[in-house]
């Protein structure tokens, strides 16, 4: 797909929400957003990272705003991988909860607010973008282990890869209830797309922060680095702000997993289980 930054409208009087937009993929979707003028809130873990980021945002474009009353994308993006098994202080496995669960509630607790704008606009004008990750094909057998979110024997890449196929099923529960065609669209008329993506193969710290149980993960980042194999960064966030704000984005594209660009031997697919009805209703309940 051709797609470059620069194509992007101008989306001045726009706003959207970015988590963990304070390095990485997160940091390049704020500063691409906020160039074409949109008024962009980034989300990040801790009040110390998110004033420095916010402060290097600043020195190269002012478009902070700090109260709005509209809100015409949620991209959530933070993330952690393949951590060592660690409870959250609320009693949840952290991955599940930072990757999965947070996503949840924050997508939850704006709909209303986007909603409301939605039907004010055309059809598109409102989206959210799940981060997902080809590592969902790894997910267990069953996909998601709901009889036990917090499993401890499973490893961490197994934890981190079901997280990362309930961001897609996340996705397709947010279209089925809110996409075009969906029960909203043609009752209130208030229409959401909605895309879940694969970044693809990024070079960010997240893939070289991971726990001391993934040294070998870390040595296949090093090789994949060595070769130049890996995205920057900012390559790595087209994906998001293609699905965010590009105006090439289809009605039929909601709720299908997307990406745009991909490196030799990268899968574009989705596994059988991104797709099964049962999950999704399990998950949604």
């Amino acid at each position: 797909m051709a797609f470059h930054p620069g194509t992007l409208p101008d989306l001045k009087g726009n706003v959207f929400i970015v988590t963990g937009g304070n390095s990485g993929i997160g940091y390049d979707t704020v500063a691409h957003l906020a160039e074409h003028g949109a008024h962009v809130y980034m989300c990040a873990r801790s009040p110390e990272k998110g004033h420095s980021s916010h402060r290097q945002h600043q020195e190269n474009t002012p478009h902070f705003l700090a109260l709005e009353t509209a809100l015409h994308g949620l991209v959530n993006n933070a993330g952690i991988m393949a951590m060592p098994f660690e409870m959250a202080k609320d009693g949840r496995e952290a991955q599940w909860q930072t990757n999965y669960l947070a996503h949840w509630v924050l997508t939850k607790h704006l709909l209303p607010l986007m909603l409301q704008i939605a039907k004010t606009l055309h059809p598109g004008s409102v989206r959210i973008v799940n981060l997902t990750s080809s590592g969902h094909l790894g997910a267990p057998k069953g996909g998601i282990s709901f009889k036990d979110l917090s499993p401890k024997d499973s490893g961490p890449w197994a934890r981190y890869e079901q997280n990362k196929l309930a961001n897609i099923l996340h996705g397709k529960i947010l279209h089925k209830a809110y996409g075009p065609g969906s029960p909203s669209a043609r009752n209130v008329e208030s229409e959401i797309w909605v895309s879940p993506v694969h970044p693809g193969l990024v070079e960010t710290n997240l893939a070289t922060s991971v726990g001391d149980s993934s040294s070998g993960m870390i040595c296949a980042f090093s090789v994949l680095h060595m070769f130049r194999l890996m995205w920057l960064a900012d390559k790595g966030s087209w994906t998001s702000f293609f699905c965010t704000a590009s105006r090439d984005i289809k009605a039929q594209q909601s709720g299908t997993y997307l990406k745009v660009f991909r490196r030799f031997g990268e899968l574009r697919w989705q596994s059988s289980m991104a797709n099964d009805g049962k999950l999704v209703e399990m998950l949604e309940g």
